[in-house]
């Protein structure tokens, strides 16, 4: 299916990335958890750095604009066929850099997109 970086990755089940994971897996999908908690998803090490990941189909974002900004170049140089902007992600630069990279920017929610058949 769709390799998946969920970036801002998290233990916490009360929180959106961990329920996204979640569904992302239910649905068949590969995740690639990235974030700056330290543990595990699913059986996945969430990781801490910004290695390079080959084939990603998506990145699901789960990191506010304004903590973006260390981490814009690393999602382009991810080179995934597109950017998923849930709900408080949205970043007018991202959204440019994704359009100049051939990346598409996508202004939606992971989970309502699985859940309606549109991932």
């Amino acid at each position: 299916m769709k390799k998946t970086v969920v970036l801002g990755a998290t233990p916490d089940p009360s929180r959106f990335a961990y329920k996204a994971a979640k569904m992302l897996l239910e649905y068949g999908h590969e995740i690639v958890p990235v974030g700056i908690k330290k543990g595990e998803l699913f059986g996945h090490t969430i990781i801490n750095d910004h290695p390079p990941i080959e084939d990603v189909d998506t990145v699901t974002l789960y990191v506010g604009p304004k903590n973006q900004e260390s981490l814009l170049d690393y999602i382009i140089d991810l080179k995934p066929k597109r950017i998923i902007f849930n709900p408080g992600t949205e970043n007018d630069e991202l959204i440019r850099m994704a359009k100049s990279n051939n990346i598409e920017p996508v202004i939606g929610c992971t989970l309502v997109m699985l859940s309606v058949g549109t991932y």
